[in-house]
């Protein structure tokens, strides 16, 4: 009965010991710092958008687009309360990025109206992207489209624009 006894006590430990190890692995894996039970990201994130023109006789411009820098939304960001309501006076200037990547796309339209051949090539050419965003580590977390146009019967603009958003372990 003692041995008994003393088997299933040492399972309950070594139990108790591999639960714990693998909650430390998930934690570790999402960034909980369990000594102060704090949150720190262990990853990082990239937002890659395609903007599609949708413009009558291919008039308009079609790029993927990619920053190369970084910003902390912290510097550009202010409290408002009813206290204080002062507008934030962040200037354009030190918010614009002049370091990214731009890649050439086709316009859905040419003169002859909808050009699917372009679209085709489009997906090509974005499908090369994600493919290489994915081979240097990243995941795909989300996709987000939209569509601008006010549709009305003169409409001449619009634009189709998709962000991709990556994210990739530290």
């Amino acid at each position: 009965m003692k041995k008994l006894l003393f088997l299933l006590s040492i399972s309950v430990a070594s139990l108790i010991n591999a639960q714990n190890a693998v909650e430390s692995t998930i934690d570790n894996k999402v960034g909980i710092d369990n000594k102060i039970g704090v949150t720190n990201p262990r990853f990082e994130i990239k937002v890659v958008t395609s903007v599609e023109s949708i413009v009558p006789s291919g008039l308009g411009r079609s790029r993927i687009i990619s920053s190369n820098s970084e910003r902390d939304y912290k510097e550009f960001t202010s409290t408002q309360t009813e206290e204080d309501n002062k507008r934030n006076k962040s200037k354009r200037k030190e918010i614009r990025v002049k370091n990214f990547e731009e890649t050439k796309l086709l316009n859905f339209y040419n003169l002859g109206g909808i050009r699917f051949q372009n679209i085709a090539a489009n997906d090509a050419v974005i499908s090369s992207k994600l493919t290489t965003m994915l081979s240097e580590g990243w995941d795909l977390a989300f996709v987000t489209s939209a569509v601008e146009s006010d549709s009305g019967d003169k409409d001449g603009k619009g634009i189709f624009i998709t962000r991709y958003i990556f994210k990739r372990a530290l």
